[in-house]
């Protein structure tokens, strides 16, 4: 595929936050782009007001012109996720038909082919890494182009152009995508078991990022989380003094974390992050580490941290008051929940914690629900969700009350997503924390205004 001779791009699974990032690249070319998702959503709405023909039904009729022209065209390219079901009227339309069908992932190779890559991969932890990195590029001066995971709160977009030949890539491990990338700077940030109906177990998860810092090139820099099963030996970093890169000095003031950043070399003193939590305080770490790599100065590289705003739905406060916070977050896996709750835990010392959780897919579920127990054990109420499905047909015995009858606290409860809102307006809130990578999040503007009005 030569990307020079592509004017026509479709995505199949176009709602997508990768995906999204590619419709728009494309359109920035210049290109005809179109894709079809199963639901609306803020995101597809902001690419159609873009100039980017979305449509809701998989249906073959609903393939705009010239992409149901039903042959092969050197200039058409179809995009396509994994998460997308194989039954997918659309994608079989675009198989049988000899189009010319690439992964998101290949894709995202090819793109990044001939730039400097800078690749931020880990099982979480990667996408507010590599907004970090993507934002200290981009203040500081050095800027890049970049591919994220999620929504820079500055820039309000997950896709950043830049004038030089460098890239911040997200490298994705569901389904092995990031075997595509050949990065310059690789960093990984966590190995936890995830995505284990791709990968069987964690040894074969484990081996997968294995293969992608072996994919470096020839001089190529890897940074990566202290004590990480990792082959190939880089820098590693951590709030503890045990790694090569590590926070000292860690307080929190205001709201804010402060630390001191320390590479045996140099001491970066009083670093302020406005993103709460020591898990994030890393993340910042791996960030300064490519600053320095890259040889930017010391105090661009302090101004760029103190300004960054984060990611949308990783911490997000949507109501901050004295008597009152709720805070949304995207955290679908038990570290990342021990992580957010955990981090609220500090920030909010005695306040009752009330948290709204949706499960994220039935085989994560099935092979994390003692974890999600525990973690979700840290609230004072809870309410569960149902599952959100995603790309997977239900399992049998597998569902929300086999993760409630492991919680160990008195006040929680199963409910569905449609009385949410009514029983949430009926308890006493301080501070409400809603989680999940589903569709929880439709309902953050309806709570605000419920909590706002009460």
């Amino acid at each position: 595929m030569k990307l020079e001779k592509i004017n026509k791009v479709y995505l199949v699974g176009i709602g997508g936050i990768g995906m999204s990032g590619l419709a728009r690249w494309f359109k920035h070319r210049g290109c005809q782009v179109a894709g079809y998702d199963r639901t609306e959503t803020e995101l597809t709405k902001e690419l159609v007001s873009e100039g980017i023909a979305v449509t809701y039904t998989d249906e073959v009729s609903a393939i705009i012109t010239p992409f149901n022209a039903g042959k092969e065209e050197e200039e058409v390219l179809i995009i396509y996720t994994p998460a997308i079901p194989k039954s997918s009227k659309i994608l079989n339309f675009f198989q049988f038909a000899g189009f010319d069908l690439q992964k998101r992932s290949q894709v995202l190779g090819i793109i990044s082919e001939g730039s400097f890559c800078i690749a931020i991969a880990g099982t979480h932890g990667k996408t507010t890494t590599s907004t970090i990195v993507a934002h200290l590029l981009k203040h500081s001066g050095y800027d890049c182009s970049a591919f994220l995971g999620g929504i820079a709160s500055n820039y309000n977009t997950n896709l950043l152009l830049g004038e030089n030949n460098v890239m911040v890539v997200e490298a994705d491990e569901f389904d092995r995508s990031f075997l595509t990338l050949h990065p310059d700077i690789a960093v990984i940030t966590s190995m936890d078991a995830d995505h284990l109906d791709i990968y069987g177990d964690k040894s074969h998860l484990e081996g997968s990022f294995n293969l992608f810092a072996g994919q470096l090139s020839e001089n190529g820099v890897l940074i990566h989380k202290y004590g990480l099963p990792l082959n190939r030996t880089g820098i590693s970093y951590s709030v503890i003094d045990k790694a090569k890169v590590h926070a000292a000095n860690l307080r929190i003031e205001n709201g804010n974390y402060y630390f001191d950043y320390e590479n045996g070399t140099s001491i970066l003193k009083d670093m302020m992050l406005g993103l709460p939590g020591q898990h994030n305080v890393e993340n910042a770490l791996a960030a300064i580490t490519i600053g320095i790599e890259l040889g930017i100065e010391e105090g661009k590289i302090r101004k760029a941290l103190a300004s960054f705003l984060g990611v949308k739905r990783r911490f997000e406060y949507i109501i901050k008051q004295n008597n009152l916070v709720f805070i949304d977050d995207y955290a679908h896996h038990p570290e990342e929940l021990n992580a957010c709750l955990n981090s609220v835990r500090q920030l909010y010392p005695g306040k009752k914690l009330t948290v709204a959780f949706q499960p994220h897919l039935f085989t994560r579920t099935r092979d994390f629900a003692d974890g999600f127990a525990e973690s979700l054990s840290k609230a004072d109420e809870l309410f569960l969700l149902d599952i959100y499905p995603a790309r997977e047909l239900p399992i049998e015995g597998v569902d929300s009350a086999m993760i409630l009858n492991k919680i160990n606290i008195n006040n929680k409860q199963l409910c569905s997503k449609a009385n949410l809102v009514d029983l949430i307006s009926k308890t006493n809130i301080e501070v409400l924390v809603t989680v999940g990578a589903g569709d929880i999040d439709t309902l953050v503007q309806p709570l605000k205004k419920m909590l706002e009005e009460k």
